[in-house]
């Protein structure tokens, strides 16, 4: 099965994102998912012209797509407000030359309504711009595969679906539910997917794990996925290394070990 693995830039979030880029495409991967280095994300609803263009360089000086963006919405601003600013990073992300905008939800039940109704707002200027909304599991509103594809359902717009992340199911659950029971039901809502580990230790989860190492059944949730009808990418989003060397170590193992799983279900 031929699909796009990106890897984010979370595991060098203490370097430079060019740096990151350079390093994520000498491990193999074509594409990067845009998450924070050095303390913040560099593409934000208020980064200039001119910083956005700087990102888009460092990608396509380093050889890879900066295919994801993660953003956010900032409804504690009030709904209208909220719209324009998340309508912003959309035109941000279509600057960038992004395909995915990856959002988290929201951990505060006071926002639900409106979290959906700024989706729903938000998804046709989206889908003008080029740009899909994907939205992974994160707690709160999008704590179980019934959370998600309930927020399909409410937002119900083409440019809006679905990030599965298997991690984030065991981590924010505690283990209590396993993403490979769930793969199957929320599979025709995905566009997009997170290759997390995770593992839970004494009351504790920790997703700083090197895929394969922790809990989830990759070869059950990634044939879940595509037998669902998934052709969307996938993006590596965390390894167990610290150090630079020891993250290059991890990244590369990762893209052929999913790459390894998905040859098989040919």
């Amino acid at each position: 099965m031929e699909l796009t693995i990106g890897c984010t830039t979370r595991p060098y979030g203490g370097l430079p994102y060019a740096e990151a880029y350079e390093r994520i495409a000498a491990a193999g991967y074509t594409d990067v998912a845009v998450f924070a280095n050095e303390g913040q994300v560099p593409v934000r609803p208020e980064s200039t012209p001119e910083e956005v263009a700087a990102v888009r360089k460092a990608a396509d000086d380093a050889g890879v797509a900066p295919s994801m963006l993660i953003g956010g919405t900032k409804l504690d601003l009030g709904l209208d407000a909220a719209v324009e600013d998340y309508k912003r990073l959309i035109d941000q992300a279509a600057a960038l030359g992004t395909t995915w905008l990856l959002d988290c939800g929201t951990n505060h039940e006071a926002h639900y309504e409106d979290y959906f109704e700024l989706m729903r707002r938000a998804a046709p200027h989206a889908e003008q711009a080029g740009v899909h909304l994907t939205m992974k599991p994160h707690g709160g509103i999008s704590l179980t595969a019934e959370d998600l594809i309930a927020a399909n359902e409410k937002v119900n717009h083409p440019a809006f679906a679905i990030c599965f992340d298997p991690g984030n199911i065991i981590y924010y659950t505690l283990g209590e539910r396993r993403p490979e029971a769930d793969v199957a039901k929320v599979a025709p809502t995905v566009s997009t997917g997170i290759i997390k580990d995770c593992v839970v230790a004494e009351g504790k989860a920790d997703v700083m794990v090197t895929p394969g190492d922790g809990w989830v059944d990759f070869h059950a949730v990634l044939s879940g996925l595509v037998s669902g009808g998934f052709d969307g990418p996938l993006y590596v989003e965390c390894v167990g290394g610290k150090e630079p060397a020891e993250v290059d170590r991890d990244i590369a193992f990762a893209l052929g070990y999913v790459k390894g799983i998905l040859t098989g279900l040919n």
